[in-house]
């Protein structure tokens, strides 16, 4: 008798232990704690690149982009009965085509059609033009209203595709959208790694 207990005391320990482990491994595993100072100091550096007209004027739900900053007055409607296309590419419709009049470079005329590779309109899905801060943060953390982007893929197309890239050099006459596509791209890492909280509605 002595002997079976003896034989049985390690397995014991071990199964009394198990929720113990269990219990820890679920603690270390958890998401990181949200830290709302930091992750709001540097949503707000990404709103601001997000909501400025250099982005959000191409950011629209009604399929017309927008002429708007500060050497627009107010904002307008872009002329010449511009849409987002039938297609629903973003290109516009069958002979107006956004590339029609926006080259791969910015004309170096006064007002003169500013240019980019690829130059469209963001999906519909993506439309933040007038919304909120909280509006759109809700919105980038969605995959079905950014583009199916994780977090890590919106921070990686800031900093990579050639056509954001135009809103910090929009040509001499546009107001540039603030800092660079660095700083956003390092703004939106250090926010996720403070767990990405959004701002109160």
């Amino acid at each position: 008798m002595k002997k079976l207990l003896i034989m049985l005391t390690p397995a014991a320990i071990l199964f009394s232990a198990a929720p113990f482990a269990t219990a820890q491994e679920s603690q270390t595993s958890s998401s990181p704690t949200v830290d709302m100072a930091k992750g709001l100091s540097e949503w707000d550096k990404i709103y601001a690149v997000f909501s400025h007209p250099r982005c959000a004027d191409c950011h629209v739900a009604d399929d017309r982009p927008r002429w708007s900053g500060a050497h627009y007055g107010a904002t307008r409607v872009h002329a010449f009965n511009v849409q987002r296309g039938t297609d629903e590419s973003g290109f516009g419709n069958p002979g107006l085509r956004c590339t029609t009049c926006h080259f791969s470079s910015n004309s170096n005329a006064l007002h003169g059609p500013p240019g980019a590779e690829g130059w469209h309109l963001a999906p519909a899905e993506m439309a933040w033009f007038g919304k909120s801060s909280a509006e759109i943060c809700a919105q980038i953390k969605d995959p079905a209203r950014n583009g199916n982007r994780k977090l890590a893929d919106v921070a990686l197309h800031v900093r990579d595709d050639k056509l954001v890239a135009w809103g910090w050099a929009p040509g001499s006459d546009r107001e540039p959208a603030p800092g660079s596509a660095e700083a956003t791209y390092q703004a939106i890492e250090n926010w996720m790694a403070a767990g990405s909280p959004c701002p109160m509605p």
